[in-house]
């Protein structure tokens, strides 16, 4: 998917109030409080050597336009990724296993445009690729101890309908994922297009914070972060417990 440069300028205003607020470099803010590093397709580690980073930030340094210099980066960079074929997929949903025996869940809207994937006519559909998940996993993973969410989806109804309310009862806002898709997807539609409404309730209260403990409230809506025993979800799914 291609982001709009309207994400980029979100990703960008803020780590320049981050930068603004803490005395940062600018460059170390792009790092560790935006979503550029995985978009680039870089991996999650952050490091600031990194031989594409660091192209990127000499570009900033050459003083072109920023948000324009970014959407093209993107653009060539994420294009020269390749799509991770590790993590089976069931419908919207897929898994990856974290140490510890733990399922983490992933969230990807694959419907077509025009249709909520959310919605009450679509939540029999999500609810069948849940379990096919569901029956995945105790087929195929030896040991699972529990399921792990983290995500702002957990903040709407038509997501968290989808789940056995033991795990709900778990939720509990965490660190922020500054660098990562569950904290910046909120402001997203299904093209890749920045959401206004938030957006500019975004942009709004940032130009007032003056502690980063402010900016780290700004974002509508928080991470938060589930954890369950495995066993939970079985019965709901209306799997038999091997």
């Amino acid at each position: 998917m291609i982001y709009s440069r309207e994400f980029y300028s979100l990703n960008l205003r803020f780590a320049q109030r981050v930068a603004l607020v803490t005395g940062q470099p600018f460059e170390q803010a792009c790092l560790h409080y935006t979503n550029l590093y995985v978009r680039f397709g870089l991996g999650r580690d952050l490091n600031p050597a990194h031989p594409v980073w660091q192209d990127y930030i000499a570009g900033l340094r050459d003083g072109q336009d920023a948000i324009e210099w970014t959407f093209l980066f993107a653009r060539q960079h994420k294009a020269q990724t390749t799509p991770d074929v590790s993590q089976p997929m069931f419908g919207c949903f897929s898994y990856s296993m974290w140490d510890n025996q733990r399922v983490r869940l992933h969230f990807h809207n694959r419907e077509e445009a025009g249709v909520s994937p959310l919605s009450e006519e679509r939540h029999p559909i999500r609810m069948s690729e849940l379990r096919a998940m569901f029956v995945s996993i105790q087929q195929h993973e030896v040991g699972v101890k529990s399921v792990v969410g983290g995500s702002w989806l957990y903040h709407l109804d038509g997501y968290r309908k989808l789940f056995p309310l033991e795990f709900l009862a778990t939720a509990k806002p965490g660190k922020q994922d500054y660098p990562y898709m569950t904290l910046w997807g909120q402001f997203l539609d299904r093209d890749g297009q920045v959401r206004q409404p938030l957006a500019a309730r975004f942009i709004e209260r940032l130009e007032r914070q003056t502690t980063l403990e402010g900016l780290l409230d700004c974002f509508p809506l928080s991470v938060l972060y589930l954890e369950a025993p495995v066993e939970v979800f079985y019965p709901y799914f209306g799997i038999d417990n091997k």
